[in-house]
């Protein structure tokens, strides 16, 4: 994995958990509100920027390893997985950190790569299941 600075002009270039797909990543602190761009070929994703430094301390509150749990935005998201905490009422944005409707899922697909590559989680690389936990 390659770690560029994640800026629009040298974004983060990525690979999902499972190591099958790439993806690049940025911050973009212009937006409003400020996001994380996450590109997967043609299509672009956008989450709260917060959502980098909020899930570091809900995985440094649970202490464990965290199953991802990436779904669809139209699929439900299996409890106590980092795609759940991320459309939850719980988490502190008191719901979806996804901003773009009909792209808000995936989150537990790609912010755990941004995470582990700023050096603040250990993200597994199996073929399913994958999981992660604060550094």
């Amino acid at each position: 994995m390659e770690s560029n600075t994640g800026t629009k002009e040298n974004p983060w270039k990525l690979k999902t958990p499972p190591g099958t797909s790439e993806f690049e990543a940025y911050r973009d602190e212009a937006a409003t509100p400020p996001a994380l761009v996450v590109q997967v070929g043609t299509t672009q994703l956008k989450y709260h920027l917060r959502c980098i430094e909020d899930l570091h301390a809900m995985l440094k509150e649970r202490g464990d390893w965290v199953l991802l749990g990436s779904a669809d935005e139209l699929k439900p998201a299996a409890e106590g997985t980092v795609e759940c905490w991320g459309r939850s009422p719980e988490n502190p944005v008191g719901g979806w950190y996804g901003l773009r409707k009909g792209y808000r899922g995936r989150f537990g697909m790609y912010v755990p790569m941004v995470l582990k590559v700023l050096g603040l989680a250990e993200v597994e690389d199996n073929p399913r299941n994958n999981r992660m936990r604060a550094v």
